[in-house]
């Protein structure tokens, strides 16, 4: 299906995409199922390119533009970019360059944020701290509030990886997080998707007064405002399961993605592969002659 085409007939009944880097976006999906339980879903996971936390941000754009040229192809309606470090670095640059809504994460997050303290930490990806994103979209909300960000470069890699409840990511999630409490923060944000996989982790040590803000709750509780806004939510009831609604996607190895899933879904997905070629190619064939020449 061309860009052309679906562009001039997005429908209810269209799929919504969410894409992540890899399992991180579940948590946006898992609240997906619990506020729009009519709507289907394509799920892509970039797992053969994770993390996005430590690529520069030519990288991200190129595998972004990628993975929504082939969700398109897809048959979307919408586009929910379940990525911290994605949605900070390219969000504005990519939903002037495609036909469909294309919703990022910071701002439903720090929209909590703001409603939740004064003085905020955020533990995200490393690219995410450096671009300032939420710190920005916070204080464009209360010029008031404080932010103290903490780039965590080993949380992902530990989340993919299935050791949440090794000692080694107990030990490295209070090094990351305990120089927050110490400065005073009264609410903590998952700056990443992945993060609130750590829950069990965090509620180890962090102290009850500090609040945990889940921004995946709020995109999601976003996303169906606007499809209503737009007429592309779908009312209609279904007696389809969660599992039967979603289709899942990743660029790496199918398997190891639906054994880590499984803990999280309360069932193990069945899991396609789409491979970093496939992407590229499909990617290649939307651009203008000129362009594929040029890349």
């Amino acid at each position: 299906m061309s860009l052309s085409i679906l562009s001039g007939k997005l429908r209810s009944d269209f799929k919504i995409g969410v894409f992540d880097s890899g399992v991180g976006g579940l948590t946006v999906l898992r609240e997906m199922y619990a506020q729009l339980p009519h709507e289907s879903v394509v799920y892509f996971g970039d797992t053969a390119r994770v993390p996005y936390g430590n690529r520069s941000k030519s990288e991200i754009l190129r595998f972004v533009r990628e993975i929504i040229v082939w969700m398109m192809d897809q048959g979307v309606k919408m586009l929910i970019m379940a990525c911290n470090t994605s949605s900070a670095l390219v969000l504005e640059e990519v939903r002037s360059e495609f036909p469909i809504p294309i919703l990022g994460i910071i701002l439903p997050g720090a929209r909590a944020a703001v409603k939740s303290g004064q003085n905020i930490g955020v533990i995200s990806t490393e690219a995410t701290a450096e671009s300032n994103a939420y710190q920005q979209a916070v204080q464009e909300i209360d010029a008031e509030a404080k932010v103290l960000q903490v780039g965590c470069q080993e949380f992902v890699p530990l989340i993919e990886s299935d050791r949440i409840h090794d000692p080694y990511t107990l030990a490295t999630a209070k090094r990351y997080v305990e120089p927050l409490i110490e400065a005073g923060i009264d609410t903590l944000v998952y700056g990443c998707t992945h993060y609130p996989h750590l829950a069990p982790v965090l509620a180890q040590f962090l102290p009850e007064h500090i609040t945990l803000v889940d921004p995946a709750l709020h995109l999601t509780a976003a996303a169906g405002k606007e499809l209503e806004i737009l007429g592309l939510n779908h009312h209609a009831e279904t007696h389809a399961t969660a599992e039967q609604r979603t289709e899942f996607y990743v660029s790496g190895d199918p398997e190891q993605f639906a054994s880590v899933s499984q803990q999280w879904l309360g069932y193990k997905p069945v899991v396609k592969q789409v491979s970093v070629e496939m992407l590229e190619s499909v990617h290649a064939a939307s651009l203008p002659s000129a362009q594929v020449r040029d890349r």
